[in-house]
């Protein structure tokens, strides 16, 4: 048997969500597939406050910003959302097959949006493998979700807003922050998330790396660097931190196995942090019909996830004939939310990117 869908959203974080309630709101009658027991995706650990606008729920704190899309989409006649729910494959012939629970199941949607996010990188160095050493998103979980104090002393990995942020979540559980390294010549997270950590004493130590992690079965300490200008270590800068665990946040990158199983064009580009489909303005891969929104195309915070899941809805509606006009303004309105989050110095590097992808979308179907 086969499921009949007009929009299957693949993933139930804060871009799917918004995919399906913008989808849903023009007449669209939509699927969501959350491979976890609940929607929500990373919002369901973020305890911090958004920036942004008003439209983005600034001054929310994430984990209630994720259980209002979850409210509005539930909520939603036209929205219909399994959890524990994993797409296994897109296939030539349109056909998506999901495995809901321990039940293979076989949907046939007209239009797909891919909204699956992206995972942790790790750092490679001797000792990476000793119990004790995490991602920032396993404390996160940890911590934030299933209420368990993951450590008594941590050094952190990596100052972009993940690291900091998750440095202070730390220190909020009574957990001490050993330092805070950073391979590059300065931080890459908000001054008001490094402020807080500096306030309470921590080290922040740019150009500082690991060189190994050591321990008797499980960590014990971990010996550090400097980097010098070409990004190589320096000899006789060592320094020994004694620290039970190692909490890496040195990055994300798109989770795009489906894009590629589908036939979209893929090209690495770094300012969107890996391989991603090419995109047009309408969030439109290169394969009529799959739409992909939030870090799957490009690793960005959650409030331009958020918008971009909107503007894949709303193009995925209009693309099957309801609201045309009204789909218009609405996705109009989208991208003018996109260009004000991107707008200074902080957004130059995702623009760039997105500039990147649509040129070569331009180019890879204008040679078709």
């Amino acid at each position: 048997m086969i499921r009949d869908v007009e929009v299957l959203v693949i993933g139930g974080g804060p871009a799917g969500l918004c995919a399906a309630t913008a989808a849903a709101s023009l007449g669209a009658k939509v699927l969501v597939c959350e491979r976890d027991d609940v929607p929500g995706g990373q919002l369901v650990k973020q305890t911090h406050k958004f920036f942004g606008s008003e439209k983005q729920y600034a001054g929310d704190r994430g984990i209630h910003i994720g259980q209002m899309l979850v409210e509005n989409a539930v909520n939603d006649p036209n929205i219909e959302i399994w959890t524990d729910s994993t797409v296994l494959g897109i296939y030539e012939d349109g056909i998506v097959t999901v495995l809901v629970g321990e039940k293979h199941v076989k949907v046939n949607p007209k239009k797909i949006i891919v909204a699956t996010g992206a995972s942790e990188k790790f750092l490679a160095f001797p000792g990476n493998d000793l119990p004790g050493i995490y991602g920032a998103g396993a404390v996160q979980t940890l911590m934030n979700v299933a209420g368990v104090k993951p450590a008594e002393r941590v050094l952190m990995v990596g100052a972009g807003n993940i690291g900091l942020i998750v440095s202070y979540q730390l220190m909020q559980a009574g957990v001490e922050i050993a330092a805070v390294l950073e391979a590059g010549p300065r931080i890459g997270g908000y001054l008001v998330h490094a402020s807080k950590i500096a306030r309470a004493g921590v080290p922040i130590l740019t150009r500082h790396t690991v060189k190994e992690a050591y321990g008797d079965g499980k960590l014990e300490g971990v010996i550090i660097c400097e980097l010098d200008e070409k990004w190589q270590q320096i000899p006789g800068t060592e320094q020994d931190i004694k620290c039970d665990t190692l909490c890496l946040a040195v990055g994300l990158s798109p989770l795009t196995e489906l894009c590629w199983q589908a036939g979209c064009e893929m090209r690495f580009i770094r300012e969107l942090s890996g391989h991603v489909p090419l995109t047009n303005e309408n969030l439109e891969t290169t394969v009529e019909g799959i739409y992909a929104a939030g870090d799957v195309s490009g690793v960005e915070e959650a409030s331009s996830a958020m918008v971009e899941g909107r503007l894949a809805g709303y193009a995925a509606a209009e693309s099957l004939g309801y609201e045309v006009e009204k789909a218009k303004v609405l996705k109009a309105d989208a991208a003018a939310e996109l260009a004000e989050l991107r707008s200074g110095p902080a957004g130059e590097r995702i623009l760039a990117g997105i500039k990147k992808s649509e040129a070569l979308y331009e180019e890879v179907k204008g040679g078709k």
